[in-house]
């Protein structure tokens, strides 16, 4: 689109919005949201077509002057949580979307090394897992019951135990890219082909199935909600490499609030996933399969509705493109 058409296909959009934010005009919060996504959504189409134009400078200071408007207005007419987790963070991963097919590809590529590297290496899993791990499994194995490692300790110590830990690896995978997103990759490169080894040691213990029965109760959500997590730090290092038409220090404080409200958004994935393995998953290998792999199916469609399907009815409902 020629650029004389792009402004006077999007000028009355831009001035109504210019009247909102300086509060000649009063509209309601979603409609102030969605305007304020749809200039976001011009700024992107003029820095990429037209970079040098002052159109683009002009989008790029009302995109700014809008964000903490748009982003801190209290909002008394809905619940702030549900607002947070039902709008907010839905538009962001619609928003921010590229960066989580991102992080799905990278970590399946390296899944995909790491179910390779096992089945051609055979010290590979051990060099991954640990001697300790290994023996003790291969013991359980002989013994009857693969999954038994899971049932060490409490119900409870697991549970505080587990989430303490994912939260920790999650945290570490937000915050690592502040190192322009490369610490992020490196820990899922390690996750992902510690994932890969873990199942493919189990089919070649010919305990797939009892594998896959129990670790993917609480491993969905887990692997899911580090896959996100993953994301949001990419989102950190873009924010730093590509600042685009802001100044970089302003286009990491948007980058890092961003990326921060997506990252809150897993801890209940991670808290439920951690409470699954502490008071569930131990118990597998006496479940009917059928409840076993519900909860499985039930995991899955719910996370992957949540970030993958909800971003786009949202987005939708917003009007956005």
């Amino acid at each position: 689109m020629r650029e004389v058409a792009f402004i006077k296909q999007n000028k009355e959009k831009w001035l109504e919005f210019e009247q909102v934010i300086s509060n000649k005009t009063k509209k309601s919060p979603d409609i102030v949201a969605n305007l304020h996504i749809k200039i976001m959504n011009d700024l992107v189409y003029a820095q990429t077509y037209y970079p040098k134009s002052k159109v683009t400078t002009y989008l790029n200071k009302l995109a700014k002057s809008s964000f903490d408007k748009v982003y801190h207005t209290k909002r008394s007419d809905k619940n702030a949580i549900a607002y947070f987790f039902l709008d907010k963070v839905p538009l962001l991963a619609y928003q921010y979307r590229k960066y989580i097919y991102l992080s799905f590809i990278v970590f399946f590529a390296f899944f995909l090394i790491g179910l390779l590297s096992t089945f051609n290496d055979a010290g590979f899993a051990r060099q991954i897992l640990g001697d300790s791990y290994v023996n003790t499994t291969l013991e359980n194995i002989e013994s009857g019951d693969a999954m038994a490692i899971y049932k060490s300790g409490s119900n409870w110590g697991t549970f505080i135990g587990i989430y303490d830990n994912n939260q920790r690896v999650g945290l570490n995978m937000f915050l690592s890219g502040l190192f322009l997103g490369i610490g992020t990759g490196f820990y899922v490169v390690y996750n992902a082909i510690m994932v890969a080894v873990f199942q493919a040691f189990f089919y070649q213990q010919n305990t797939l199935f009892d594998s896959v029965k129990g670790i993917w109760i609480h491993g969905t959500y887990e692997i899911f909600a580090m896959i996100i997590e993953a994301a949001a730090g990419y989102i950190v290092g873009a924010s730093i490499l590509f600042p685009g038409a802001y100044k970089r220090i302003e286009s990491f404080t948007i980058g890092m609030k961003n990326a921060f409200y997506i990252f809150i958004s897993t801890i209940p994935f991670t808290l439920v996933a951690a409470f699954l393995e502490g008071y569930i998953t131990r118990y597998a290998n006496t479940l009917p399969v059928v409840i076993c792999f519900t909860i499985i199916g039930l995991c899955l469609f719910s996370i992957s509705y949540y970030y993958c399907v909800l971003p786009y009815k949202v987005a939708k409902k917003h009007h956005l493109r």
